[in-house]
């Protein structure tokens, strides 16, 4: 199974839906990445695709970037130095720990959705979306080229 294929269509739209409903109040920006496999870190390939993606050219450098290596089942959040800045320490840790909950049941869409859905609330608390906002990053699901 590819990248493309590992959640259905559905499922890549409930995906998206969620990332629209967490943007809805905030100025940050999420995405989600997709691919078959990562060698090396994790974290170094997350990075590099988040710069890859654009994210760390946003206004406010508040992107956050969930990156999943399907077949390796790995995976990594990482946010802007923006946001990193200002979360709280272990939030980064707890948002992954939630996610291997889900995906230890083979539940991946949900603990996407709830990534999504806790980053946005962070967003928004620190980002709050003005008048003149405009999204500055697609909130389709990247793949990978594998």
């Amino acid at each position: 199974m590819s990248a493309k294929d590992f959640f259905s269509k559905q499922e890549q739209e409930d995906i998206k839906q969620a990332i629209m409903m967490a943007e809805l109040d905030t100025s940050g920006e999420i995405r989600i990445h997709i691919e078959n496999t990562v060698s090396g870190d994790v974290m170094d390939r997350a990075a590099f695709v988040f710069k890859q993606l654009g994210m760390d050219k946003t206004e406010q450098r508040n992107g956050v970037l969930i990156y999943l290596a399907v077949k390796n089942r790995r995976f990594a959040v990482i946010g802007d130095g923006g946001i990193h800045k200002i979360v709280p320490d272990n939030f980064w840790n707890d948002i992954k720990a939630n996610m291997l909950e889900h995906f230890r049941e083979n539940r991946f869409t949900d603990g996407l959705i709830e990534a999504i859905t806790s980053s946005g609330h962070q967003l928004k608390k620190h980002f709050p979306r003005k008048h003149d906002d405009v999204n500055e990053l697609s909130d389709d699901i990247s793949f990978g080229k594998d």
